[in-house]
C-alpha cells in the first residue's frame, strides 16, 4: 500500500469514515455544573472532524463510576442534551464521532462519590495511584469489592448510557476496558482475587466484560459498538500474571459478538511499546471486524503496520491536542506544534480550542 491509503476511506460496519486516523479519546477535565460536556466541547470535537473517527472523552455512566473531578457523564438528560450539541457540530463538518463508556471502579476519591462512599472495585485493594479531584492530585481511596446482586447494576448502567449516547446522536460507542478502570480491574488478577463466579479463572475473570459488551450490543446493535482493552499496560497501578491467555480468551469471545472493532493500546499507556512481551497480532487474527492500533504512532509506524496488514485504524492521542488539524497536517508533511502540559486538564478556552490550524479555516 502507498502512504496514501491511511487518508483513503473505510468502511467501518455501516459508516463510511474519510480516512483512517482515528482521534483517541482524551481526558480534559473541563465539564461544566451537573458534569455536562463544557459549552467549549462542540468547538473542540468539531475542530478535529476531520479524523475519520472521533472517539469522544471518556464518560461516565454513572456517579458511581467517577474517578476524576470535572468529567462529563452520560446518565441525565442535562448530560444527553450537553452532548446533542457535540454530535451536531462534529456531524455538520462531515465527521462521524462515538463516546467512550467509563465506570472507573477503585480509581476514584470519596469527594467524588454519592455520600462519600468508598469506590468499588472486584476486589478490596487499593489501587497505587492518583486521581485529580479538589484541583490536584491525589491519591485514590480505599475501595470495596462489589457483591454479586450488584453487578447486574453495573450491566444495566452500561446498557443505559449506551442508550443515552445514540439518543445524543453518536453513531456509535467504545466501552472502555482499559487502562486499570473497572472492567480491566476484573479482567487481571492483580486486582482481582474473587473466588465466586466473577474470579479466579480466566473465563471468570472475563465474565464482566463480556456480560457488558452483550447488554451494549443488544440495546445499540454491534455496528454501533467497540471495545477498547489494554492488555500488558500497568496504567493505574494494574497488573495480570497471564496477559496473554487472558486476552486471547476474551478478544475470541468479543468476536463471536461480532463487535465493529477492538481499540488495542499496544503496550504501556502513553509509554513503551514494548513494556512486557505481548503478540498483539494473536488478538488481530483472532477478531474478524476493525483492529484499531493505538499507543505511540506516527506517521512512519502507521504506514508500515497498515502496509503489513497488522491494524486498519490507528489512534492518534496527545498529537491532536495541539494539533486540531492533524489529518491535514500529516498529509502534507507539516510540522506538528508541541501542546501546553499546563493546561491539559481542567481550565477553559486555553490549551482547548486555541490551538491554530496549519490554514485558518476562514482563509
Amino acid at each position: 500500500m502507498t502512504q496514501k491509503s491511511l487518508f483513503e476511506p473505510y468502511a467501518l460496519g455501516s459508516l463510511t469514515l474519510a480516512n483512517r486516523i482515528v482521534l483517541a479519546p482524551l481526558t480534559r477535565n473541563r465539564a461544566r455544573a451537573g458534569f455536562v460536556p463544557s459549552e467549549l466541547a462542540p468547538t473542540y470535537y468539531s475542530q478535529r472532524a476531520s479524523a475519520g473517527l472521533l472517539i469522544a472523552e471518556a464518560t461516565q455512566i454513572s456517579q458511581q463510576g467517577q474517578g476524576y473531578q470535572d468529567t462529563p457523564g452520560i446518565y441525565t438528560q442535562a448530560q444527553i442534551d450537553g452532548w446533542r450539541q457535540v454530535t451536531d457540530a462534529v456531524h455538520a463538518k462531515g465527521g462521524r464521532i462515538f463516546l467512550q463508556l467509563w465506570h472507573v471502579g477503585r480509581v476514584s476519591h470519596v469527594a467524588l462519590q454519592e455520600n462519600g462512599a468508598a469506590p468499588v472495585a472486584p476486589s478490596a485493594i487499593r489501587a497505587e495511584t492518583k486521581t485529580f479531584v479538589n484541583n490536584e492530585f491525589l491519591p485514590v481511596s480505599e475501595p470495596r469489592a462489589l457483591s454479586l446482586d450488584e453487578l447486574p447494576g453495573i450491566v444495566e448502567d452500561f446498557r443505559k448510557a449506551a442508550a443515552n449516547a445514540v439518543a445524543a446522536g453518536f453513531d456509535g460507542v467504545e466501552i472502555h476496558a482499559a487502562n486499570g478502570y473497572l472492567l480491566d480491574q476484573f479482567l487481571k488478577d492483580g486486582s482481582n482475587v474473587r473466588d465466586d463466579a466473577y474470579g479466579g479463572s480466566i473465563d471468570n475473570r472475563a465474565r464482566l466484560t463480556l456480560e457488558v459488551a452483550a447488554g451494549v450490543v443488544k440495546e445499540v446493535g454491534a455496528e454501533r459498538t467497540g471495545i477498547r482493552i489494554s492488555p500488558i499496560s500497568p496504567a493505574n497501578g494494574i497488573s495480570s500474571s497471564d496477559p496473554q491467555a487472558q486476552f486471547d480468551y476474551l478478544v475470541a469471545q468479543l468476536d463471536t459478538l461480532g463487535l465493529v472493532y477492538l481499540h488495542v493500546v499496544e503496550g504501556a499507556t502513553g509509554g513503551a511499546r514494548d513494556v512486557a512481551p505481548f503478540d498483539f497480532d494473536a488478538l488481530r487474527r483472532q477478531f474478524r471486524n476493525t483492529y484499531i492500533a493505538n499507543n505511540g504512532y506516527d506517521l512512519e509506524l502507521a504506514n508500515a503496520r497498515l502496509e503489513e496488514g497488522k491494524a486498519d485504524l490507528f489512534a492518534f492521542g496527545r498529537p491532536f491536542i495541539a494539533n486540531p488539524d492533524l489529518v491535514e497536517r500529516l498529509k502534507a508533511g507539516a510540522p506538528l506544534a508541541d501542546l501546553d502540559q499546563a493546561t491539559l486538564y481542567g481550565g477553559g478556552a486555553k490549551g482547548y480550542i486555541d490551538y491554530p490550524a496549519l490554514v485558518p479555516a476562514d482563509a
